[in-house]
């Protein structure tokens, strides 16, 4: 019994040091590290205090209680200064967050394990079509039959590997700023296609999402998927209303695969920043980090159902549109359910012998289309940014209707703006204004030779936009060409568009062979440069310019008045706030304080050094004078304000 209690005493005596040690460690520091790697600095101090303390008090002499005590101390300040060494040499060697913690590589093995077996696979498939080196950053294609080859392999490889590859590939395939055209013409045939799933586990998805069997919330559902993707598939259902909708139900699991998936692409985009430089200089971790949050964004359908009413509330604000919009059910629809108005018609994929037999005019259709499409991107700022044939629908009255509103582009007032001021520029010619607008929409480098852009732009302007020209796509390659020539940075808004625009390209001349996309859209800017250019329109811009200025004009002659009798009676002042930020303050602290404990740490060391080289003086042992116990103190302190700097520089 009593050596129970004497190995239970051990035991908490020794946890309570531990945290005590640990607990001083990182208040001493001032620095928050992982609990694991806390308690493990903990424990080694705690290990190594017994044996410093043992040394310090040596055969000093039981009898003198006060030097013993000072001892004591100092051994156990000399422990604290060691744990606070491992958590600062732990965070050099090892920074928080590099690695992941036991505690988390304990918490889910078996989902690591999965990850671990995925990734090999993807390894494989892409080693398989002989990508190896290129992921390594050893191989470059330099000929076209080169690059054609390594697109045709890389289009194959994302097509074995899964959902999220064959996503991420046909949004790579309409990036014309970042891939060669051979990887764009290759990865655009890739097909989002899938085996269906069958009813009894769409059934549950339904139970699970609605809360209740379909027989109780459909009067019909047609168990045949209308269409079957990677996400999701598509049943035609009759409400109880006896409306005609559509439902949208994504594929059980389909979650965690993706995750799991987006988790691999972020680390070969890594991989591919850190080894080979065409990848940092097409950004790709950037672009991976983009396509992630798109991906997960589109698993939400609640997200999608928000589109379609903003993108319809935008049409019937501006007076409706010539493209029809589904309507979604939002009492019925979650994040893994969407239920919207059924329209009936074909892809326009596959509408081209209906067309023909309805006599349809297929210049008219692409011209309502893409006039729907800009009017969404220059005047509502909310637009379709997946516009490929199979979202577009021929609907059984000759109309065009739109679907998937997984992917949507928005922009803001003042980018709506500067792409509007650039397309006025470009109907004039004025490649000067044409500079200012565009350098308002992208992120301009530090150093930038304006007067070459402007230069560039004006011959950008004369070949593809000047009299007798024929524009057509080629004259985007030739824009982001120049966009990386000057080292500018596309907004990934603005990126989309040039995505949907390209992806309606495709579109539009299987609709309409010989449609000029780039001729109609020119035409569309001259028709909203007349548009702006009413006298109702300039009216109506004019009152909403007045209103903003009335406030400032109506404050304008009182500050005047001010400002003169201040100045005429000599006591005009001007406050600067220096350092009026928080952030800035907070800046200027820590470097004062990080000066300061160095200096300090200084002094100390200094002092530590004089008061140790000191013979004389009390002794409180045969060996150690007071002086020299000083100089140890002093040892310490310096030891744990230098600690201290130290923590913050690598933390940093």
């Amino acid at each position: 019994m009593d050596t129970s209690a004497a190995v239970l005493a051990f035991v908490v005596g020794t946890a309570i040091n531990t945290w005590v040690m640990a607990y001083g460690a990182r208040r001493l520091l001032n620095v928050r590290f992982p609990l694991f790697r806390t308690v493990v600095a903990g424990a080694v101090g705690q290990g190594v205090a017994s044996p410093i303390i043992t040394s310090l008090i040596g055969d000093l002499d039981q009898r003198t209680l006060t030097p013993l005590a000072w001892f004591v101390c100092l051994g156990f300040a000399c422990a604290l200064l060691v744990s606070m060494t491992v958590l600062v040499l732990w965070e050099a060697f090892v920074p928080t967050g590099s690695v992941p913690s036991p505690l988390f590589w304990f918490g889910g093995v078996r989902s690591r394990a999965a990850r671990t077996r995925r990734y090999w696979q993807i390894t494989f498939i892409f080693l398989r079509h002989g990508l190896g080196p290129y992921l390594r950053g050893r191989a470059r294609p330099a000929s076209p039959q080169g690059r054609e080859r390594l697109a045709h392999e890389l289009t194959q490889a994302l097509e074995q590997a899964g959902v999220a590859f064959v996503k991420l590939g046909q949004v790579l395939s309409t990036r014309r700023d970042v891939l060669p055209p051979e990887f764009v013409a290759e990865l655009g045939r890739l097909q989002d296609r899938a085996a269906p799933v069958p009813w009894p586990e769409i059934e549950r998805v339904i139970q699970d999402e609605l809360g209740a069997p379909s027989a109780d919330v459909f009067a019909a559902v047609d168990r045949t998927p209308l269409a079957a993707a990677s996400v999701a598939q598509v049943h035609t259902a009759t409400l109880r209303s006896g409306e005609e909708v559509v439902v949208k139900i994504q594929r059980p699991g389909i979650g965690t695969v993706v995750d799991r998936d987006l988790d691999i692409v972020g680390r070969l985009a890594r991989t591919l920043q850190n080894r080979a430089g065409w990848a940092r200089a097409f950004g790709v971790v950037d672009l991976a980090d983009g396509f992630a949050a798109a991906l997960r964004e589109e698993l939400d359908f609640r997200v999608e159902a928000r589109n379609m009413a903003s993108v319809a509330a935008a049409a019937t604000a501006r007076g409706g549109s010539d493209v029809v919009v589904p309507r979604p059910y939002d009492d019925l629809c979650t994040s893994r359910i969407l239920v919207m108005q059924r329209l009936d018609g074909t892809a326009l994929g596959k509408a081209g012998p209906r067309i023909d037999r309805q006599g349809l005019d297929r210049a008219k259709l692409a011209h309502a289309l893409l006039d729907t499409l800009l009017r969404q991107i220059v005047l509502d700022g909310v637009f379709h940014a997946d516009p490929h044939p199979g979202n577009v629908l021929l609907l059984d009255d000759g109309r065009l209707g739109l679907i998937d509103f997984g992917s949507v582009g928005r922009l803001d007032t003042e980018l709506r703006g500067c792409l509007q001021r650039m397309l006025l520029a470009m109907n004039r010619g004025d490649a000067v204004a044409v500079t200012d607008a565009f350098l308002e929409v992208v992120a301009r480098p530090d150093e930038l030779d304006e007067q070459a852009l402007v230069r560039a732009l004006g011959a950008f302007m004369a070949r593809h936009l000047g009299a007798g020209s024929a524009p057509d796509m080629t004259m985007f390659t030739d824009l982001f060409r120049l966009v990386a020539r000057f080292d500018l940075a596309v907004p990934a808004e603005v990126a989309a568009v040039f995505r949907a625009l390209a992806t309606l390209e495709g579109g539009l001349t299987e609709l309409a062979p010989g449609f000029a996309i780039v001729t109609e859209a020119q035409e569309f800017g001259e028709t909203y440069l007349r548009e702006r250019l009413r006298p109702a329109s300039l009216q109506e811009a004019a009152a909403d310019e007045m209103v903003s200025l009335l406030p400032m004009l109506r404050r304008l002659p009182r500050r005047l008045d001010r400002i003169t009798a201040a100045a005429e009676a000599g006591r005009l002042t001007m406050n600067i706030r220096l350092f009026a930020d928080e952030g800035d303050r907070r800046t200027v602290t820590g470097l004062l304080q990080q000066v300061l404990l160095t200096i300090l740490a200084s002094t100390a060391g200094v002092m530590a050094v004089m008061l140790l080289g000191l013979r004389d003086g009390p002794r409180m042992t045969p060996d150690v004078t007071l002086y020299q116990f000083f100089g140890y103190c002093g040892l310490v302190i310096c030891s744990v304000l230098s600690l201290r700097v130290l923590a913050v520089i690598f933390r940093r």
